[in-house]
């Protein structure tokens, strides 16, 4: 796996002297902040309302001493950070896109990110903390196993503080943080924002109940799925739908399953192309985890020909990629059409550019999406020219060939 090194060199091409970008006002500053990608919707800020009552809090009644690290989970574009920028942070978030817009954020105000120490979910805490603070993630079994494994890490001293919209607090949420953690409150809704705060009291282990490894008999498939992955104890219908199609997939050389998941779509497309070199790609650090071990789970615990990236999609690829001789002929792809809470094409768009991008000439896309979505008029404004594969009423997979024409 390779996971970039994060530094704000990383993001410098992300960078942006936008003056008409979205400004968060703290009692520390007034920030720029931007998403990643960058959206021009303007109702789409990198930040909340339940950002701004965490902070509201955290800066009236929890802030002691300036020397102490705070541990933030999940957030989403570095807002949290970017406010709290004067004391030493922690960032454990499943997201790559999370840290580099963290960095980006720092970058755009001008603030010294050394004190800002990114940690993948993919790998454990290492220090015990006083102040930790959360926003809610949108799925509840990241919440459980984050929490799960924070539990090592508190003692009955630590403040731990969280935060989501109140339509994102559900029974289930403070009931996870009531099993695990300890005693559970929460205050009263603020622009439609809640804070919850829990007590360390609970001394019951609660070991996290991910990695989570399930078969698919019908595709041979044994998969493993990290607490973010989608569909975590099957294979999801559109992946199984795009599967039925790879045996129609050109020959190619180098294939890439960007947004990989779990890495059904490359393990069955290594088993039909064997010659072929294999890259996973995901910006979802749990996802190409779970890509690796389910490639090594189907093939005797070998990773054969094959290479996994943790990337937003291809902006790093090319440095990575020890042979740059070796083009991309086929990019196998099933778009997110939400970040977060967000509903938004902002991120199928850019997966959609980038291939066209990254792809040799007469290389092709293949893509699954909601028949809804419309990738076949993003397809065709791209690449000129969008074959549809096969349809049901649900799915449709489409492809499209890049052309020097």
């Amino acid at each position: 796996m390779k996971n970039n090194i994060l530094t704000e060199n990383t993001v410098a091409e992300n960078s942006t002297t936008d003056n008409t970008v979205a400004k968060l006002q703290q009692p520390s500053g007034k920030f720029t902040l931007e998403r990643i990608p960058k959206t021009t919707k303007g109702d789409l800020r990198a930040w909340d309302a339940a950002d701004e009552l965490l902070l509201s809090h955290v800066f009236e009644k929890q802030l002691k001493k300036t020397d102490q690290t705070i541990l933030i989970i999940n957030d989403s574009f570095g807002a949290l950070a970017t406010a709290l920028h004067q004391y030493p942070i922690h960032s454990w978030s499943d997201s790559y896109l999370a840290h580099i817009a963290a960095f980006n954020n720092f970058k755009l105000n001008q603030l010294d990110s050394n004190d800002y120490r990114a940690i993948p979910s993919s790998e454990n805490l290492s220090q015990h903390y006083s102040l930790v603070i959360i926003k809610i993630p949108k799925t509840l079994g990241l919440l459980e196993d984050q929490l799960s494994r924070l539990k090592a890490y508190i003692n009955a001293d630590t403040t731990i503080i969280a935060s989501a919209m109140s339509k994102h607090i559900h029974t289930s949420t403070l009931n996870t943080f009531e099993k695990i953690i300890g005693t559970t409150t929460t205050s009263r809704a603020t622009k439609k924002a809640r804070l919850i705060f829990s007590n360390n009291d609970n001394e019951k282990s609660h070991p996290s109940p991910y990695p989570k490894t399930f078969r698919d008999d019908a595709h041979d498939l044994t998969l493993v799925n990290h607490a973010n992955v989608f569909a975590k104890d099957r294979l999801d219908i559109g992946s199984r739908f795009l599967i039925e199609q790879l045996g129609q997939c050109p020959s190619s050389k180098h294939i890439v399953d960007l947004g990989c998941g779990n890495g059904a779509l490359g393990i069955i497309a290594s088993r039909l192309q064997p010659q072929a070199r294999l890259s996973f790609i995901d910006e979802s650090y749990g996802a190409v985890k779970s890509s690796e071990q389910s490639y090594k789970l189907n093939n005797n615990d070998k990773t054969i020909n094959a290479n996994f990236y943790t990337n937003d999609c291809f902006n790093q690829f090319k440095a990575e990629t020890t042979d740059t001789t070796d083009g991309v002929d086929l990019i196998l792809c099933n778009p997110p059409f939400h970040q977060n809470h967000s509903v938004g094409d902002q991120i199928a768009w850019q997966m959609l550019r980038q291939s066209h991008e990254q792809l040799v000439n007469n290389g092709e896309i293949w893509v699954i999406g909601n028949r809804h979505l419309g990738y076949h008029v993003k397809l065709k404004k791209l690449f000129g020219n969008c074959k549809t594969i096969t349809s049901n009423k649900k799915f449709v997979v489409l492809s499209a060939f890049k052309s020097d024409k």
